[in-house]
């Protein structure tokens, strides 16, 4: 791409921002408009972005673009991944799905909703473990949600294995995994154990939407 800080959407070109030599500066207000456009797009002319969550966005968009100083503002670790959490229907999915779309000069991560991968235990067994445990980009969607898996008997915890997977691929290629939740830390220490808590706790930045957030799909 030859200049990231434009995005052309059909006829329409968007600027975020300006290009200072090799770097992008990123204009979060010119961000915001490219953000509500891409929305309208991708989920419908009903899309806004509200005013109550431009923080959660301003977090996630700073992660996106690799904004190293905004980054260490919000103690956010550019290297490891993003666990965004909040009440059901605030808007977590939505988000993880358009913001992918600001660097499109970057490799884009997948979102796939963790019932399916449970699911696809149910039918294939322990080879989906190693099929998510692979060098591919994911954010698994609805976390700590999921059925366990069971097949031919076996019951397991398939997401929980997969993060341990996801982990060591952390360690060894700094290859990040995203996910969203609605569950807090208790009820993914409850849901997971310990270990697979503790291994979260080192992949992922928490970004979080206040509890309070109001349920947009009403």
């Amino acid at each position: 791409m030859a200049n990231p800080s434009k995005i052309k959407e059909g006829s329409v070109v968007y600027s975020l921002g300006e290009l200072d030599g090799k770097k992008v500066e990123y204009d979060f207000a010119k961000v915001l408009i490219y953000l509500e456009a891409k929305g309208r797009m991708l989920f419908g002319k009903h899309f806004k972005i509200y005013e109550e969550d431009k923080s959660v966005l301003l977090r996630l968009c700073n992660y996106m673009v690799k904004d190293y100083d905004n980054c260490s503002k919000y103690g956010i670790d550019p290297d490891k991944g993003i666990l965004l959490t909040g009440p059901v229907g605030c808007g977590k999915t939505s988000l993880m799905r358009l913001i992918r779309h600001i660097v499109p000069h970057r490799r884009p991560y997948e979102l796939i909703p963790a019932r399916n991968v449970a699911f696809g235990f149910n039918h294939i067994g322990f080879k989906i473990i190693e099929d998510y445990g692979n060098g591919r980009f994911y954010c698994f969607d609805d976390l700590g949600v999921e059925p366990m898996g069971r097949h031919f008997g076996k019951d397991c915890n398939v997401m929980g294995e997969i993060i341990l997977s996801r982990y060591e691929l952390f360690l060894s290629s700094k290859i990040p995994t995203h996910a969203t939740t609605n569950l807090n830390a208790e009820e993914l220490e409850k849901r997971y154990g310990k270990r697979v808590r503790s291994r979260m706790r080192q992949m992922f930045n928490l970004i979080a939407f206040d509890k309070n957030t109001k349920d947009k799909r009403t």
